[in-house]
């Protein structure tokens, strides 16, 4: 029998638990059950109650403000990304809801676990047009895993329990929860209860033994397999897992821009980067592999260039925890679904030891020809002008792959992507699949006081940089020590690439008139300072790397450089160009 003393406690504690709150601390709350620790965010009108609670809990959650709520989005991405944690942010109705948008969008694509809670009007005023009123509901439906309105304070504890269930588990993502002004204020008897399961949502299918069986098989029999490494092995925490299957089945791997530092680069069976931008190797002998095997990763069209001609005459194993994703893109011979942390174990298992060296030896023999047709100019160039791979060369020598890497989009991105070294997993935080300029600078940010013991280094392009210039002012305010690399071509380069390419060099609105950046940074009292010259450049990396806070360096490169090599859109990536 329990004692007076414990059912006491017991009742203490059941108390305390239920004590009377109103909505808006509620939601602080819920955030706190959770584990919140940092959130980004901006206020406004509609959800100023729970940021006037948020006054009196700011030991317990650190909130970022940005700029732009945009910034807050990609904050929180960033956050996401590197510490494995649901990102947070909160803005108010209409227009602050509405500058979300893309971050959740971006969210969506990547499968970046976020949730996003927006302000609405009071419930009374919903559907009548009243001052910054949108649907943020209709708007997010089609970018969002799951959405929920909120309009009574009581639903507050229930909602959130359950965005972040949905966030996390399965296949992740942004979910958002839309909180009327009424509910904020309005009080009910605080309870929380952490999700743990949804009726009809089954996050991870159940393996099937069979399909196993059948994988296993084809990878025994192959003689020419080829492993295709996504973030799915980030997500899942299967880094071990993927390694121990590659050593024993002797299969290179290549990964996707997202699968990045999944695995170590210098791991012997790895033949690069998949993809438009990607290795030579991996892309043109995708179509001459017998078994391909794509583990956690969903076969985007910047994977398979021309889906008609992608690897017409392999056996397609796909291991994936999303059922919408199995032959959605490709066909797969097999199909396992599950998380890859559970279902690999089970294919090891199953497959020979075995090496696949003249197999192995066709991607050295590839990455050779384009060492020498691309790599050693990137890295190594004798003209004049700085090329952004050097500048890539130069932060690896001196980072020796301990860095998280962020980066916006475009030339800079695929450079960057290319030539980095990785020692651990999540270290890259970049835009794949909505491929949003202005990523970088706040996403950059998140990764940072996500990981404030790394060095987190932001490589930028100039037109990217400017999209969101303005989150220096929440690096000013953070004092986030966040090395921001600005390759300065005063073109928006990968378009200028493609106009230079399939348009007959008719550069339409692509050239840019760029402000003195070091003079804007040290607006915002960050140091920084301009390389034009190759004998400067090594001195100033590592200015930057040891310098103690935030640091800008704008290095000014080759005007028309291109990125190589390329798979053009419409081809097959067995047509993969190296000039």
């Amino acid at each position: 029998m329990e004692s007076a003393a414990i059912k006491n406690e017991k009742k203490a504690h059941k108390q305390e638990n239920m004590k009377k709150v109103t909505g808006s601390e509620a939601v602080l709350l819920s955030l706190i059950e959770e584990g919140v620790e940092v959130m980004f965010g901006y206020p406004g009108g509609n959800i100023m109650p729970i940021y006037d609670a948020l006054y009196d809990y700011q030991q317990k959650i650190k909130h970022i403000l940005t700029r732009h709520e945009q910034g807050a989005a990609h904050a929180a991405q960033g956050y996401a990304r590197t510490t494995g944690k649901v990102g947070v942010c909160m803005a108010t109705s209409g227009p602050g809801a509405t500058n979300l948008i893309t971050g959740i969008a971006d969210a969506m694509l990547d499968s970046t676990p976020m949730v996003c809670i927006t302000g609405q009007v009071g419930s009374p005023l919903l559907g009548t047009d009243a001052f910054q009123e949108t649907d943020v509901i209709g708007i997010t439906m089609p970018v969002t895993k799951w959405n929920y309105q909120v309009t009574k304070a009581a639903d507050i504890p229930g909602a959130i329990a359950k965005a972040f269930y949905i966030a996390s588990t399965g296949r992740p993502g942004p979910v958002l929860i839309d909180i009327t002004k009424d509910a904020q204020f309005a009080e009910l008897e605080f309870k929380y209860k952490k999700c743990d399961g949804i009726r009809s949502y089954i996050p991870v299918p159940r393996p099937v033994n069979e399909k196993i069986e059948e994988a296993a098989n084809l990878i025994n029999k192959a003689e020419r397999p080829l492993a295709l490494i996504g973030q799915g092995v980030i997500l899942g925490g299967a880094e071990k897992e993927v390694v121990a299957f590659l050593e024993k089945a002797g299969i290179p791997f290549a990964w996707t821009l997202l699968g990045l530092s999944a695995i170590p680069t210098d791991h012997p069976l790895n033949v690069g980067m998949l993809g438009m931008h990607g290795n030579y190797g991996p892309n043109k002998l995708t179509n001459e592999c017998d078994v391909l095997i794509g583990i956690g990763m969903r076969f985007d069209d910047r994977v398979t260039g021309d889906v008609k001609r992608y690897a017409k005459q392999a056996k397609v194993i796909h291991m994936e925890i999303d059922p919408a994703e199995i032959n959605k893109n490709v066909k797969s011979s097999v199909a396992i679904l599950g998380d890859v942390k559970e279902t690999l174990p089970m294919l090891t298992e199953k497959v020979k030891a075995n090496l696949h060296h003249d197999w192995v030896q066709e991607f050295k023999k590839c990455a050779a020809t384009e060492y020498e047709k691309v790599i050693s100019k990137d890295l190594h160039p004798e003209k004049p002008g700085l090329s952004m791979g050097e500048v890539i060369r130069r932060i690896n020598e001196n980072a020796k792959g301990e860095a998280i890497l962020v980066t916006d989009v475009g030339q800079h991105q695929m450079v960057a992507a290319r030539y980095t070294k990785f020692n651990n997993t999540r270290s890259v935080v970049t835009s794949g699949g909505l491929g949003t300029m202005g990523f970088g600078l706040p996403a950059a940010i998140g990764a940072k006081l996500g990981c404030p013991d790394k060095q987190v280094v932001a490589i930028i392009g100039d037109g990217g940089f400017q999209m969101t210039i303005q989150e220096l002012g929440t690096i000013f305010q953070t004092g986030a020590a966040v090395k921001i690399v600005i390759l300065n071509n005063d073109f928006l380069g990968m378009v200028r690439q493609w106009q230079q390419l399939f348009f007959d060099k008719r550069y339409s609105s692509t050239e840019l008139i760029n402000p003195d950046f070091l003079t804007i940074a040290k607006g915002y009292c960050i140091d920084g300072q301009r390389v034009s010259k190759r004998d400067d450049l090594d001195e100033a990396v590592k200015k930057m790397l040891d310098h103690n806070g935030p640091y800008l360096l704008e290095v000014k490169v080759e005007k028309e450089g291109n990125v190589f090599p390329m798979v053009p859109a419409g081809c097959s990536v067995a047509e993969v160009r190296l000039e």
